[in-house]
C-alpha cells in the first residue's frame, strides 16, 4: 500500500487482489473480516463507510494483519474470534477452532435429547472453546451440562464464552482428561456424552494445511496411530458415566465410520446410527448403551 489516500473500498479492493494471488480460499470475505475486527464495526459497518479513509496508524496495524494471514495464521486466531451456531466464540491458539461439520454434532445432540421425557444431563469430552457445550446450553434449557477438557488455557476461554452467552449457570466445565473426575455413577449418571475427539492419525498431521498443522493445538487433532485411539478410550469409559439406554455422540473423520462402529460393538453399545455431513461424509456417530 502507497502512500495515497487508502480509503475503506479501496483497502478492501487491494487486499481482496492480493490474498486472490495467494490462493486463499475466500480472499474478499476474509479482507473484509480483517477490517471490520480492526475498526470494530462490523460487515455491514464497512458497507456504509466505504469512503472513509484508514489512518496510517490503522493501515500499519492492517498491513500487520495481511502479514500474518499470508504467513498462514487462521484468521480466527488473527481477529481472536470464529461463529459456531451463529454464536460468536472467542478462540486462541489454546483451542481448536470450531468448524462447520462439528454443528452436526450439535444437531444430533440436540435432537436425541429432545426425545427424552425431561432434559437429561449431558457429558462434554473436549470443550475447547466452550462452542459445543454452550450451544448445547442454547437449545437445550433445563439440561445439566458438564464439559470436560485438559487444557488451562481452553478453560479460561470457555469460561469466558460462558459468560457472554450468559449460559454459565447451566454449564460445569471441569479440567481434567476425558471423564470428570468423582462423578458418581447409577441415578447421577448421564443420559448423553458428546465428543469431537482428535481423530487425524498421528502420520496424517504433517499433511494438513499448515494453518491447521502449524498453528492450531496438535492435543486436540492427533487421534494417535491409527486416529481411533480416543475413540476407544471414550467408548471404554463412557459405560460407566451413562444410563442404562444413555447415547454416547461422537465426531468421526472421513472413513472412519466402519471402524468406530465396530468399537462401539465390540463393548456392547447397541442401536448405532450415523449421520452424514452436508459434503456426505459419514460425520456423526450415535450408539445407546444398553446397560449392564
Amino acid at each position: 500500500m502507497g502512500e495515497e489516500q487508502w480509503t475503506v473500498l479501496k483497502v478492501i479492493q487491494w487486499t481482496a487482489a492480493h490474498f486472490q494471488k495467494k490462493e486463499l480460499e475466500n480472499p474478499r470475505l476474509e479482507a473484509e473480516v480483517l477490517l471490520a475486527h480492526l475498526l470494530g464495526i462490523d460487515r455491514m459497518g464497512l458497507y456504509l463507510n466505504y469512503d472513509r479513509p484508514l489512518t496510517d496508524h490503522e493501515r500499519q496495524i492492517y498491513r500487520e494483519m495481511i502479514q500474518r494471514r499470508k504467513g498462514g495464521e487462521p484468521l480466527a486466531y488473527i481477529v481472536g474470534a470464529k461463529e459456531f451456531w451463529s454464536l460468536r466464540f472467542l478462540v486462541s491458539s489454546e483451542c481448536l477452532i470450531p468448524r462447520p461439520e462439528t454443528e452436526h454434532l450439535v444437531e444430533e445432540t440436540v435432537r436425541i435429547a429432545q426425545g427424552m421425557p425431561s432434559p437429561p444431563r449431558v457429558l462434554e469430552i473436549g470443550f475447547g472453546c466452550g462452542a459445543v457445550a454452550i450451544a448445547l446450553a442454547k437449545e437445550l434449557p433445563g439440561a445439566e451440562i458438564v464439559a470436560t477438557d485438559i487444557s488451562v488455557g481452553a478453560l479460561a476461554l470457555a469460561q469466558a464464552n460462558a459468560a457472554a452467552h450468559q449460559v454459565g449457570g447451566g454449564i460445569r466445565l471441569v479440567l481434567g482428561d476425558l471423564f470428570p473426575g468423582g462423578e458418581p455413577p447409577g441415578e447421577r449418571g448421564f443420559g448423553i456424552i458428546c465428543s469431537n475427539p482428535p481423530y487425524i492419525p498421528t502420520a496424517e498431521i504433517l499433511k494438513l494445511a499448515p494453518e491447521v498443522r502449524d498453528y492450531e493445538p496438535l492435543t486436540a487433532l492427533d487421534g494417535g496411530e491409527d486416529g481411533l485411539r480416543f475413540f476407544r478410550q471414550i467408548a471404554d469409559g463412557a459405560p460407566g458415566f451413562l444410563l442404562k439406554h444413555g447415547w454416547l455422540i461422537m465426531e468421526m473423520g472421513k472413513g472412519q465410520d466402519e471402524a468406530v462402529t465396530e468399537i462401539l460393538q465390540q463393548r456392547g453399545f447397541a442401536q448405532i446410527g450415523l449421520t452424514p455431513d452436508y459434503a456426505g461424509i459419514t460425520r456423526v456417530i450415535r450408539a445407546q448403551w444398553p446397560g449392564p
